[in-house]
Order: structure tokens, then sequence, then C-alpha cells
């Protein structure tokens, strides 16, 4: 999506339209941006930069608070809209999927015509704009996609030759794999661009950032991804649900919040499931790409939001203590080990006791109450999605 958050404000809110909107934090608390218009791009405002510093830059800016719950909504409807075009999508985060077409290609006269149909229908259905990529797998799908932001398409070659010379003088920062301090491991030894990663001797790049990443780095520079589109088949083995931040987040406050909202998300689809979960699962991937994985047993078979909730910040809390310093990309949160039964005592819970069933009971009950109601709000707005793709997909 392209400044999903404030593009969301500036439909809502015409008169803002043209003018640079930033959605986070007041001008004069503590706190950062989580997204601003291109219009406040314009003088260096930025996701994550405090809104102090946004303010100084741009203070005849128009400061929101962010609306987490309309967001969802239009991410929903978004979502549907893709699944006019095909089954196989793979949500990124509330504003990023990637969409599988091949099966879909001959339905609507290719993938650019595709993907310029699903434009379409978004930006009229919802009244705001979205980039897409279309590429043969789904790296090259996410660098396309950026490539002619805002309100833009552009299609990657697809012969290997055509891939390389495309991706040769872009910086290496744009592959996957490669944080910060890749980045500037990378550069001190004379690796700037993907050019440089295509010439290099691959034992060389071993040596500087271990065999696994040499060769992950060494196939990205060109172009070779082999990962297939994540969709969430009719017998899902997992509800999960990730935010990228758009710069490298420090904020501990922050980046919990957002995993609050994760975590709910989660509950939503997981009661769309005649299922409950057994077990939850963090995830977090730090500013140089590292990735851990934390997971423990609900106290019993899980469905509502305050269980979920719980889990989260449980499992969050453990491992990213109050007053420790990260730099957290990734945030993620998902539940797994379905179940069809009545809830029960779970062995090996963080909580140490199960909890009494009637209020469980009571839990999911009220968690219900609560989707129909934000169903009945999402029924108000509408939904913008964008995104790229794999497989000649947008």
């Amino acid at each position: 999506m392209d400044a999903f958050f404030a593009a969301v404000e500036q439909r809502d809110h015409p008169q803002w339209k043209g003018k640079p909107v930033i959605v986070g934090s007041g001008p004069h608390e503590r706190g950062v941006v989580s997204t601003c218009s291109y219009e406040a791009r314009r003088y260096g405002v930025r996701s994550a930069m405090p809104s102090r510093t946004a303010y100084q830059l741009c203070p005849h800016a128009v400061f929101v608070k962010p609306r987490m719950e309309v967001y969802r909504q239009v991410s929903e409807q978004a979502f549907e809209v893709f699944s006019h075009y095909t089954p196989y999508v793979e949500g990124v985060s509330v504003d990023e999927a990637f969409l599988d077409i091949g099966g879909s290609l001959h339905l609507f006269g290719g993938a650019a015509a595709l993907a310029e149909k699903l434009r379409q229908e978004i930006r009229e259905t919802c009244g705001v704009t979205c980039s897409a990529g279309v590429a043969t797998n789904r790296l090259l799908a996410k660098i396309a996609s950026e490539q002619n932001k805002p309100d833009g398409l552009f299609v990657m070659p697809s012969e290997p030759s055509e891939i390389m010379a495309f991706l040769a003088p872009q910086p290496v920062k744009i592959l996957w794999g490669v944080g910060k301090k890749t980045s500037e491991i990378l550069v001190r030894n004379g690796f700037a661009t993907c050019a440089d990663i295509q010439n290099a001797d691959i034992r060389f790049l071993a040596r500087l950032l271990g065999e696994s990443a040499a060769e992950s780095i060494y196939a990205h520079a060109r172009g070779e991804d082999f990962t297939p589109v994540a969709w969430e088949g009719a017998e899902e083995k997992s509800v999960s649900r990730e935010h990228t931040f758009a710069e490298d987040e420090s904020d501990r406050a922050v980046v919990r919040g957002v995993l609050l909202d994760l975590a709910e998300d989660v509950g939503v689809r997981l009661r769309t499931l005649p299922r409950r979960a057994l077990t939850g699962k963090l995830k977090l991937r730090d500013g140089d790409f590292s990735t851990v994985s934390r997971q423990a047993a609900f106290t019993v078979p899980a469905r509502d939001d305050i269980s979920l909730r719980r889990l989260a910040m449980e499992l969050f809390d453990r491992e990213w203590p109050q007053g420790a310093e990260r730099t957290v990309r990734l945030v993620g949160f998902g539940v797994a080990n379905f179940t069809e039964g009545k809830p029960g005592p779970v062995q090996g819970d963080l909580f140490g006791g199960a909890p009494n069933l009637e209020e469980i009971a009571k839990r999911e009950r009220l968690s219900a109450a609560l989707d129909v109601l934000r169903r009945k709000r999402s029924s108000r707005f509408c939904g913008v999605g964008v995104l790229p793709q794999s497989k000649s997909g947008s």
C-alpha cells in the first residue's frame, strides 16, 4: 500500500489531500511517526522518526493519532479484492501481500493486465492508491513493487540475464538478508552493488558472512528465490500475522503495541475456524536479519483475545525485558497445534495454573461479540490493498 495509514486518513478527511499528514504520536509527545504521506516525505519525514523531529522538519503537517481498527478494516476489504484474482494470497502485513496468479493469467489477458485491473478495482472501490510489482518470484516482485511508488506498476524482466542486468546497479541493501550491519560489512569489503555480489568469489563471501548467509545473498543478487507463496489453504495448520517496520525500530513500547494488534488480528482469523489453538508463537527479526522464535503452550486451548494477548506479551517480555536495548525489523505472532475439542487444561503453560473454564467461555463470547462489531464497522469503510506477487503475478 502507498503510505497506507496516511492514505486512509486523507481518504476519510478530504481536506487533508495534498497536505503533509503524519500518523503517530503528537508533535510534542515522546513517540514516533508510524506512517507519513508522500507530501510529508518531501520534507525528510519518515517512519520511526521521533515525532518531535518530524515537527521540526514539517511544522505545518497534520498530526493524527493512529486508528488501527479502521486500518484493519480497510486491509480486510483489500484482501477481499485480492481474492477476486487468485485464491493464493500470502498476507505479509496489514498493507502488503504476495499473490500467486499463475493460474489466473488467462482470465485477465496476462500478468500486467491483471495487476492493472486489480489496482484499478482497489482505487475505484476504496479511494486510495496502491503499487504493484510483477515478477517470477517473491524477491523480485517485492523489489518491483518499490520501483514506481506511489500508484505505480512495474513489470520485472523474466529472462535470467535481463534480471541480473536490472539488479546489477542496485545497492546491496535492496536484497533480502542484507540489513544494516551486513550492508556495512559488504560495502567495507568492496561489495556495494548487486553486480559486486554477482561477480564475487562465494568462498570469500562465506568467510565474511558465514556459508548460509553468503549462499542466500549470492542467489538473491542473481534474482534467485524459490520460496513459494505461503497462502492460507482450507486446512490451515497455523494462523499468524507479521509486521515489518519501514525502518528498524528500537522503541520497545512501539513494538509491543504492534504485537498486541497482531495478536488481535490472529484472534479474529482463528475464530472463523471451528478450532482452538494449543500453542502460541512469537517471532522477532532484528535489524541484522537474525530471527528468533519463542513459543509456549496456552493454559487451555485458546481462541479468545485475552488469552492470545496475554501469551504474546509474556513471550515478548521474556525475550525483550524492560530496559534492554534492541533494534527490531519485524515482529510476528501466531498460533498452531489446533484442536476441535472443548477447552481443557494443557501442561507446560507459562502462567502456572489453569484458569476457570467458565471464565474462558465468557472470554470467548466477548471476543465473538467484538468480532460482530468489527464486521459492522468494517462495512462502513472501503478497503485498500496493494501488492507484489509470485509466479508471474502481481
